[in-house]
C-alpha cells in the first residue's frame, strides 16, 4: 500500500513538472509582436535554428526587457536588427508574423 501511495505522489509531481515546462515553452506571440513595436514596425523576419532575427523600422520601439521576461534567452542588437534567442519557438514566431503581414 505504501508503494502505491509513493508511486501516485511521484506521478502527480511528474505531471506538474511536465505541465509547467509546456507552459514555459509556449510564447505569447501577440505580446511578442507588441514588444517588437507592433506589426508595422517589423520589416523582415528570419529564423535560424534557435535564433529569431527581426529587422525593425525603429529599434527604439522594441521593449527588450519585456521580450526577455517573456522567455527570450538572449537579445543582441545590431543597427536596426534584433537577434533573439528563443529556442524552438523561433520558427513558430516567424510563421505567425508572416501571416500577420
Amino acid at each position: 500500500m505504501e508503494y502505491l501511495i509513493i508511486a501516485l505522489i511521484l506521478i502527480i509531481i511528474l505531471l506538474a513538472i511536465l505541465k509547467a515546462n509546456k507552459k514555459d515553452a509556449n510564447l505569447d506571440l501577440n505580446k511578442l509582436v507588441e514588444y517588437l513595436g507592433g506589426k508595422d514596425n517589423i520589416i523582415q523576419t528570419e529564423s535560424k535554428l534557435s535564433r529569431f532575427i527581426v529587422t525593425l523600422r525603429d529599434v527604439d520601439k522594441a521593449n527588450k526587457d519585456a521580450i526577455q521576461k517573456l522567455g527570450a534567452k538572449g537579445i543582441v542588437e545590431i543597427e536596426n536588427q534584433l537577434k533573439i534567442i528563443l529556442g524552438p519557438d523561433s520558427k513558430q514566431l516567424k510563421r505567425y508574423i508572416d501571416d500577420l503581414k
